[in-house]
This record gives structure tokens, C-alpha cells and sequence, in this order.
């Protein structure tokens, strides 16, 4: 199996794991010469807000795209990617996080895809879901997942 696309999940409860997520992605795409995506997902009204936040002109087309390349987690993945000399581009979506991110690494033709997520119990789980399970039971490539510090 080659390498080529590597698709990286990128959350806003992810600033803590930042360094790591950067570091396995470079680890594993690097070597490779593989692209790697980075993906953040936003809910309608995250969306919304950050568009405020990063005063963009309420008038102008603005794609999801445009607001997660400003986004601050996604700039410091991106930095660390520039100082490696990995290749990568940056995506954004809004809706549904588990389906979003599934649905952007069938369209890249992910080989692997990279997420992050807090360590949460079997009841936890349960009540609340988790993003990161929904994904890995899901994706139609291998998942590489990194644990919350």
C-alpha cells in the first residue's frame, strides 16, 4: 500500500495535542512524500462565530475553507508542516463532524487518516458519543488515533 494522501482531523478541543498531532503527521507523511489534509469541522453557529471573530466582511462569499485556513489550530499544524517541508492544504466544512471528516477523506482518497480525542469511559461514550469512535468504526481507511495528553 502507498502512501500518498493523509488526512488529519482537526478539532477545536485539539490545542492541547497540537504538537502531536503535527508530529505524527510528519512522521508518517514525510517519509512518504505524502499530502497531507488538514480538515476542521464547524457546527452552523461555530461557524457563524468564528466568521464574526475573525472579522470577515459580512457581505463577502466566505467558504469554510477560507475560515478554517485562519483558523488558529490549523495555522499552528500548518506552521509546523512548513518547517518540516511536508505538503499540505487546509479544508473546512460545517455540519456534522464524524460524517464531514469521513466524507472529505473518501473524496481525497484517503490512505490514512488522523485523529485526536479524549480518553473518555464506555458510559461517557454512551451518553455523550464520541466523534473520534464514530470515526474509526467508519472510515474506509486505517485510522491513526492520538490520545489527549
Amino acid at each position: 500500500m502507498s502512501l500518498e494522501t493523509v488526512v488529519v482531523a482537526i478539532g477545536d478541543d485539539n490545542e492541547e495535542r497540537v504538537a502531536s498531532i503535527a508530529e505524527t503527521a510528519i512522521d508518517i507523511a514525510e517519509p512518504a512524500g505524502a499530502t497531507v489534509h488538514l480538515v476542521h469541522v464547524f457546527s452552523e453557529e461555530q461557524y457563524e462565530a468564528v466568521k464574526r471573530q475573525l472579522d470577515f466582511d459580512p457581505a463577502a462569499a466566505v467558504s469554510p475553507g477560507m475560515v478554517a485556513k485562519r483558523h488558529a489550530t490549523i495555522r499552528e499544524v500548518g506552521t509546523i508542516l512548513d518547517e518540516a517541508g511536508v505538503d499540505y492544504a487546509w479544508h473546512g466544512a460545517v455540519g456534522d463532524t464524524s460524517d464531514e471528516v469521513l466524507g472529505l477523506a473518501g473524496e481525497f482518497d484517503a490512505d490514512l487518516l488522523i485523529v485526536g480525542g479524549r480518553g473518555r469511559s464506555p458510559t461517557g461514550k454512551a451518553v455523550f458519543g464520541s466523534t473520534a469512535q464514530e470515526i474509526l468504526l467508519n472510515a474506509n481507511c486505517p485510522v491513526t488515533y492520538i490520545r489527549e495528553p
